[in-house]
């Protein structure tokens, strides 16, 4: 049994990965949001799956991709969406907005409560005095905002999302459109006709033409509020417009776009409950947007596919299970143990990998644009190094290391999406490919690396206090491994610092300009080159390596999140004032970690030994590692 454990593992995980990989069930008599979800539209510049417009609306609004309603039922991003688009006024009554500061409830005279979901329509009363207080909030900068501030700033913010999603489709309290419209396109002939009169001083019909104003006064309001740009250019050039938009633009064509008739059509559908007019006007639509853009649609089905099979979710629950099996390989059966980890590993790998070359061909970018991106290639490197370390080794140790480390990154980069389409780009100035490619592609293999090397060194502490399992081989291992890794991430770091400082200068005009990121990125390279030299020149032993490698995760993440938390300098444009208290956190818990590694070691378990046992340095017989040294006669520690 234990010689085909491996296989066993990596089948069963290859079996999980296949089942989420099986195509959904298209209703025979249900609403086909299938195909629906996979309809191309633009927004913020990129044009994306209807689907992937729902999902990322959804978690700004409500924080989660699912909804669950008052009556216990669950309805997915791409439900809500279709009513918010066509029938808003059973979308008004959804528990969508969340509040959670007291101080807020207390705005509206609520008291604080169990629940913290709550409708539009409850919300209603208090539109205004949610815009006034959200715009105070918005005045001031992230850092200076009290979490009431925060908090009415991020209601505000998604009521304004919401409002603009029910005006995207149709003008909102329109009961048929397609009715609406047939008035509308029998109007425009001679409501040009009474214009025309009027400007020549002739007699024409006033309420013909004040009809034809006010269709066209609603239209230009939806324009104004259209979250979506669903019409898209024709022939294949031109811009992306709004059904609000092409409508005003309708009266010097004198007819109607076809694809307006077919939005309209779909939500009076829709709205009526009529599921097989609605597939068949979604069939029609769909068919009829690949013709204009063929390229368009066939990306926005790949995303579609994307976001439903969800790579890195896969890769998270590989990865735990992965570490699992790394970490009681170290209790016994060590051999299928190891092995079944790495394969598993292997495996989390290429998902891990699929997603990110996926996103590189959705967004036509380098693999790192934005915080979230950084922390999945971060991780997605720093599983690579630990695997060949691990491949090297053979002893569970690089295994255990890639398991936690790309589970942790992928958590991290989870909880960064929060804030909307990760695909998009933070900033005009990273509009540049090449330094995509090179600078930031480098620098975050440096942080990569240093992540790699202070979890090495906490597995080498936790081992060492916790368990008899860190033997003296073992020790010199882990020592070797963080040494090397060690020079692997100052080599990134330092290439991808002056690599910097070479953009900045064709960005900015100057090469260095003492900025918070690019003080952080020189505080990494001073301090690996700190950890390399007092190794080399034995000023440390394996203990001080560890613990200075363990510091090395706070100055990564300093340089990494915790620049833009200073909000100032050109780099502070990711501050998120929820990561504030967890980066503070993390720091606070590598400094106890560094306590506890200062602990005598006669109290780690692993390191119980007689006194005499002890070099003068405080490290025990057989647990030192020299690095690499020139031929140069030295004193041993």
């Amino acid at each position: 049994m234990k010689r085909f454990f491996p296989a066993l593992a990596v089948l069963l995980g290859v079996l999980w990965i296949a089942m989420s990989l099986l195509p959904p069930k298209r209703p025979k008599d249900g609403v086909d949001f299938v195909r629906f979800g996979k309809i191309p539209v633009q927004v913020g510049g990129r044009v994306k799956p209807l689907d992937t417009v729902a999902r990322n609306s959804l978690l700004i609004i409500h924080t989660k991709q699912t909804l669950r309603l008052s009556d216990g039922r669950q309805i997915s991003a791409i439900k809500w969406l279709a009513d918010t688009l066509f029938n808003p006024q059973l979308a008004d009554g959804y528990p969508a907005f969340v509040i959670e500061n007291s101080d807020v409830l207390g705005l509206f005279g609520w008291q604080q409560a169990d629940r913290k979901y709550f409708s539009f329509a409850e919300l209603t009363p208090f539109l205004k005095q949610i815009e006034e207080q959200g715009e105070q909030a918005e005045k001031l900068q992230a850092v200076e905002r009290s979490a009431y501030q925060s908090g009415i700033l991020n209601l505000r913010n998604s009521l304004v999302l919401y409002q603009r999603l029910k005006n995207s489709v149709q003008p909102e309290g329109v009961e048929n459109f397609s009715a609406e419209l047939q008035v509308f396109e029998r109007a425009i002939p001679e409501g040009a006709k009474a214009a025309r009169a009027r400007k020549t001083g002739d007699k024409f019909d006033q309420a013909q033409l004040d009809r034809v104003a006010d269709l066209i006064q609603r239209y230009e309001k939806s324009a104004e509020l259209a979250y979506v740009l669903a019409i898209p250019p024709r022939a294949g050039s031109g811009d992306w417009r709004s059904i609000g938009q092409t409508l005003t633009q309708s009266i010097s064509a004198r007819e109607l776009d076809s694809l307006v008739k077919l939005y309209a059509s779909l939500g009076d559908a829709y709205r009526s409950d009529d599921r097989a007019a609605f597939n068949a006007d979604v069939h029609l639509l769909a068919n009829r947007i690949a013709q204009a853009q063929p390229i368009g649609t066939q990306r926005a089905r790949y995303e579609y596919f994307f976001n439903r099979f969800d790579p890195f979710t896969h890769s998270m629950t590989l990865y735990v299970v992965a570490f699992l099996l790394a970490c009681l390989s170290w209790l016994g059966c060590s051999r299928p143990l190891n092995r079944a980890a790495f394969y598993l590993l292997l495996l989390a790998l290429a998902l891990h990998t699929f997603g990110l070359v996926s996103r590189m061909y959705l967004q036509e970018r380098p693999p790192v644009t934005n915080l979230y991106s950084s922390a999945i290639f971060i991780g997605w490197g720093a599983v690579i190094v630990a695997l060949i370390l691990e491949r090297i080794f053979r002893d569970g140790i690089g295994a255990a290391c890639a398991g936690a480390v790309g589970f942790v990154t992928l958590v991290i980069a989870h909880h960064l999406a929060g804030s909307g389409d990760t695909l998009e780009m933070l900033q005009a100035v990273l509009d540049t490919n090449i330094w995509l490619a090179t600078h930031v592609v480098a620098i975050t293999t440096g942080y990569s690396a240093m992540f790699l090397a202070g979890m090495l060194a906490i597995i080498y502490v936790i081992r060492g206090i916790l368990t008899r399992s860190l033997k003296p081989e073992t020790a010199t291992s882990l020592a070797r491994m963080t040494y090397g890794v060690v020079c692997f991430a100052t080599l990134f770091s330092f290439v991808g610092t002056v690599l910097g400082g070479i953009w900045a200068d064709q960005s900015w005009g100057r090469f260095w300009g003492w900025d918070p990121k690019e003080n952080g990125a020189l505080l990494i390279v001073l301090w690996c080159a700190i950890i390399l030299h007092a190794r080399w020149g034995e000023y440390i032993g394996q203990r001080g390596l560890m613990v200075m490698a363990i510091f090395g995760n706070v100055i990564t993440s300093f340089s990494w999140f915790g620049v833009n938390m200073l909000g100032i300098g050109l780099h502070s444009y990711g501050f998120m004032q929820k990561a504030f208290p967890w980066l503070v956190g993390f720091m606070l818990s590598q400094l106890a970690l560094m306590a506890i590694a200062a602990i005598p070691l006669n109290y780690w378990r692993s390191f119980q030994t007689s006194a005499d046992s002890l070099h003068s340095t405080g490290e025990p017989e057989g647990f030192e590692f020299t690095p690499p040294k020139l031929a140069v006669e030295t004193t041993p520690e």
